[in-house]
């Protein structure tokens, strides 16, 4: 081996070496409708094995299906970039000359349209197969008369055969659109060019069908079953269908003679137009060809060269290097640049993936991980993806080192969300023409990619996922196209517009519009909708007569709308703005929660000074709208005249939208003084035992349009689809079940708070809390006074049903619901009251109740004036004080030395009368009665004197006495703390006094 030349296992080579020269190698040329396809496909099938490669994916589908018929479904494989329908051994092999397989040996191969090795931008590709690839028995060249003095030098020993047309093609001249003969294909030269000219003809003519080589096979196929079937007479299409598509075809008409071949405009040269105008007249029918349009017509030696088929010859084929070097990447780079070693090549202009791999090289995150050989070759393999969206090198270089990156980094695998998420951009069958062929280009580099050996861990799933999305995308097309280009109504509209200049168009009160009696669209809000739902199905001059109309009435709606008052319009929970039942705008997230901005949700028709009024006034609604619903809030955001910790608080309460467990700020609202709490209950704010909270924003309307803006910010961080925002729990209810599909964060901005498997409004928490705190630190305040039911002697207490019809259940989900607010319980033993006691004790007084129900009455009432009630919460230290004085009480009558939970368990009911003995559940809180927390016992061990020491006595012999120590006295319970005055303008104290006077009375 050469020094410096790659070492074998670095060296790839795409195809098998060559075969030899000579070795029953046929070169079928000749001009169009000679059969040479047809002859192809025989001889294959004469063999026991085959192999075709085909121009392109159109075509190849088309022999592959008519293969399929003869020999059925298992004997025949089809491999296309973005295709593969492999049986289990398959005997003939139908692929795009660029998906042939490498490592398949079959007895015949045949490459069709060999004439394609001098193209700029595939030629090499051609030029490969030429010379490399061969079939056991035999193989076989198609093509043009053109190339037979290449494949001669190339290739010694070729045996040639030239086939005659089997029809005659003669020149038609120049003639308009509207003189074209039926059955006629006119031939454009790009998208533009070939829908302008369908629309003419279908003004004109009443339809066409339509054929551009971008199209998925199933849009092609149904196309051209249009004209197949004579349902239209006339097709327009590009020159894709030069390369061997079979239609019954009398005449071609070319549109244009210039066409971009991806450098530059030029004009095509003879054999070009040859290749297309040959398509005119099938088998034994005679054809002819002409100009069109804006196309001049031909000169008399281009007329001589298409008619007998006259060309120069191809003097130079395209030609790259397809053995590379993967050592490294400029290794590989060198050997791609390699100049070609023979006459009548020439080195390939650099194409999509070379341009791909320049970039990548210099890409700092994609070049450090291809330092291997392996590295390298699978590197290369991603910047072949085809770029059939014909986008930017730069974008298409990003997508190809995106792919790499996954490939070499985690499992080995492209990433599914991220595949999922690239796949799910194109399933989408809305849109105008030119979006669906946008997406369907786009699928089929996603098709391409999961027909890749291992790059997705379930390459049949994606495949078939993909396979649909462009099915369906192709159905949605071929529809659109037809709509568009095969629609009688607008045909007898634009020859009305063509006879009397112009259309009447009216709008009627539904929003309608109709052109000369013709309904063509409606308007929605500010939006104009086209009949058939897309912008092309009415025509550019159809639309065009109902603009004007259009213009009109969408002004006079914006002016209404600027003068329109606030109850006019409507927002709805998915962030439309609504007026006359139409959307007009939407909500999108803006720089705060609370201040989101407004887009106008209309087409090109409002603009302007109209479309500046209605911005300005859906902003000044929506600032209105949020300020008077989230007005507690909006005062908070503001915070005048808080500091500190306050104002902290109070930026947290917002930016939780009104609602935050406490937990989270604890520390902070342990810190703050009484002054300080009032400011923020002045605000609106609530200290409660569970949450700190807004109490007016927990009403329906306010919940729906904090949890709107909640959506709105994850929306645009892209957590949330708006449209799939769950419903918050229905009105009224105290409790439901969670939900645990819903996004995280969502019962919190509704108000409810997850407690086990139920969620629970936040409002009804805080009073269970305070209904239980009352019950667990009971005590008498006046003498005699009755133990509230569920309370218990000796600390502690029991579910009662009005604890449960709280929260709206009951049993284990209660249970549950305690568990997770930190409840404990503890199983007790007491003596069974007398039925008469329990009837007594579980039946109020009279007066209790009317008392109860009157002090509810004072505390929902509106405050009376200059007269203002505060009711002060509890406090974190005096309730840790009560609860240390509950939990270290014990009662009367227990041993010394009994444990704590013993004398709790042991201690009997004081009302309890009766021998027999029950068992109770009774609750406790966090660290209080039996489950506090207590601290081990650290009094020093008293240590054993060593033997061989001296006895005590001896030992302080001689000595000074050591002073005696006192001990230290035990512990003192802090006194407690004096009564506060009761407060002459509280509830109860009016409560009171009414009562004493009633009783005086």
């Amino acid at each position: 081996m050469a020094p410096g030349a790659p070492s074998e296992g670095l060296i790839r080579k795409h195809f098998s070496p060559a075969m030899p020269v000579s070795h029953n190698v046929t070169a079928v040329l000749g001009p169009t409708n000679t059969g040479k396809t047809h002859l192809a496909v025989e001889r294959m099938l004469g063999h026991v094995s085959g192999m075709i490669g085909l121009p392109l994916r159109l075509l190849a589908r088309e022999i592959y299906d008519r293969i399929r018929l003869r020999t059925g479904d298992h004997q025949v494989a089809l491999v296309t970039g973005e295709e593969k329908i492999i049986p289990a051994q398959p005997r003939y092999w139908v692929c795009t000359v660029e998906a042939m397989p490498s490592d398949i040996e079959v007895a015949f191969l045949a490459i069709d349209e060999v004439q394609l090795a001098a193209d700029f931008d595939r030629g090499h590709i051609f030029t490969d197969r030429i010379l490399s690839r061969r079939g056991r028995e035999e193989t076989m060249f198609l093509g043009a008369g053109t190339m037979r003095g290449m494949i001669e030098r190339l290739i010694p020993g070729v045996h040639f055969q030239t086939r005659p047309r089997l029809s005659k093609l003669s020149y038609a001249g120049q003639k308009k659109i509207t003189r074209l003969p039926r059955r006629s294909a006119v031939v454009a030269f790009s998208a533009d060019m070939v829908y302008a000219t369908a629309e003419v003809i279908r003004r004109q003519r009443g339809g066409t069908a339509v054929v551009l080589g971008a199209l998925s096979p199933r849009t092609r196929n149904a196309q051209v079953a249009l004209y197949q079937s004579g349902d239209v007479d006339y097709l327009v299409a590009t020159d894709a269908i030069g390369m061997g598509l079979n239609m019954d075809v009398d005449h071609v008409a070319f549109a244009a003679t210039r066409k971009f071949d991806g450098f530059q405009f030029r004009e095509l040269n003879p054999s070009e137009l040859g290749q297309v105008a040959g398509r005119a007249g099938r088998f034994m029918n005679d054809g002819s060809f002409g100009v069109t349009g804006a196309a001049e017509p031909f000169s008399p030696d281009v007329v001589d060269r298409l008619e007998n088929h006259n060309f120069e010859p191809v003097r130079m084929l395209q030609w790259r290097n397809t053995v590379l070097d993967f050592r490294s990447l400029e290794a590989l780079n060198r050997s791609l640049n390699m100049l070609p070693r023979q006459d009548g090549l020439t080195r390939a202009q650099a194409g999509s993936d070379v341009v791909a791999l320049d970039f990548l090289c210099r890409d700092p995150d994609v070049a450090p991980l291809a330092q291997t050989p392996e590295a390298v070759a699978l590197l290369w393999d991603t910047c072949q993806i085809p770029d059939y969206r014909n986008i930017s090198a730069a974008e298409h270089a990003g997508i190809a080192g995106r792919i790499f990156e996954f490939l070499r980094t985690g499992d080995g695998h492209i990433a599914e969300d991220w595949f999922a998420r690239q796949i799910s951009l194109c399933d989408k069958s809305e849109g105008d023409l030119d979006a669906l062929s946008n997406r369907i280009s786009h699928i089929r580099t996603w098709t391409f990619v999961a027909n890749r050996e291992n790059w997705l861990k379930a390459p049949p799933f994606w495949q078939q996922r993909a396979r649909e999305i462009e099915d369906k995308l192709s159905d949605a097309l071929h529809e659109r196209l037809t709509q568009r280009f095969i629609d009688r109504r607008t045909s007898v509209l634009m020859k009305r517009l063509a006879q009397r200049g112009e259309l009447m168009s009216t709008v009627e009160e539904d929003g309608s519009i109709r052109v000369e009696g013709e309904y063509v669209g409606r308007i929605d809000g500010f939006q104009f909708i086209p009949d058939g739902e897309t912008d092309g199905s009415p025509g550019k001059a159809l639309k065009a007569a109902s603009l004007q109309a259009v213009a009109q009435e969408i002004s006079a709606r914006a002016q209404a709308v600027a003068a329109s008052a606030d109850p006019d319009l409507t927002l709805r929970r998915d962030g439309a703005i609504l007026w006359q039942k139409a959307a007009i705008g939407r909500l999108k997230a803006g720089a705060t929660l609370l201040k989101p901005r407004v887009e106008v949700s209309a087409g090109d028709q409002l603009n302007g000074s109209d479309r500046e009024a209605v911005q300005a006034r859906l902003e000044k609604f929506i600032e209105r709208y949020v300020a008077r619903v989230l007005e507690p809030l909006i005062k908070l955001e503001e915070s005048e005249g808080l500091e500190g910790s306050v104002r902290g608080i109070a930026f947290r309460l917002v930016e939780a939208l009104g609602v935050l467990p406490r937990e989270q700020v604890a520390n902070e609202v342990k810190a703050l003084s009484q002054d300080e709490r009032g400011k923020l209950r002045a605000l609106g704010v609530r200290f409660g035992a569970i949450s700190i909270h807004v109490p007016l924003v927990l009403k329906p309307a306010a919940t729906e349009l904090r949890l709107l803006l909640w959506a709105l910010q994850l929306e645009k961080d892209g957590k949330l689809d708006l449209a799939a925002l769950p419903s918050p729990p229905g009105q009224g209810l105290t409790s439901a079940l969670f939900d645990r599909s819903t996004p995280r964060g969502f019962y919190g901005v509704c108000g409810y708070r997850i407690c086990g498997n139920r969620v629970v409004r936040i409002d009804m928490l805080e009073r269970l809390t305070d209904l239980i705190r009352d019950r667990v630190f009971w005590r008498p305040r006046i003498a005699e006074e009755a133990r509230p039911q569920g309370s218990v002697e000796g600390g502690g207490f029991t579910v009662v049903p009005d604890m449960m019809s709280l929260v709206g259940c009951s049993g284990e989900e209660f249970e549950a619901i305690l568990k997770s607010l930190e409840y404990r319980a503890q199983k007790r033993k007491v003596k069974k009251a007398p039925a008469a006691a329990i009837v007594a004790e579980a039946a109020p007084a009279a007066d209790t109740v009317a008392a109860t129900e009157a002090e509810v009455e004072v505390e929902i009432a509106e405050p009376v004036a200059e007269t203002k009630v505060e009711i002060v919460e509890p406090v974190e230290a005096e309730i840790a004080e009560v609860a240390e004085a509950a939990a270290v009480e014990e009662p009367a009558g227990v041993e010394e030395g009994a444990s704590e939970a013993e004398a709790v368990t042991e201690a009997p009911e004081a009302e309890a009368v009766g021998g027999e003995e029950i068992e109770i559940e009774v609750w406790w809180p966090k660290d209080t009665g039996p489950f506090r927390r207590r601290i081990p016992d650290k009094k020093p061990q008293r240590r054993e004197a060593a033997p061989d020491k001296k006895p005590a006595g001896e030992r302080h012999k001689g000595r000074k006495p050591p002073s005696r120590v006192k001990p230290a006295p035990e512990p003192q319970r802090p006194p407690r703390k004096p009564e506060r005055p009761p407060d002459p303008l509280s509830p109860f104290a009016v409560l009171g006094s009414l009562k004493a006077q009633f009783e005086k009375n």
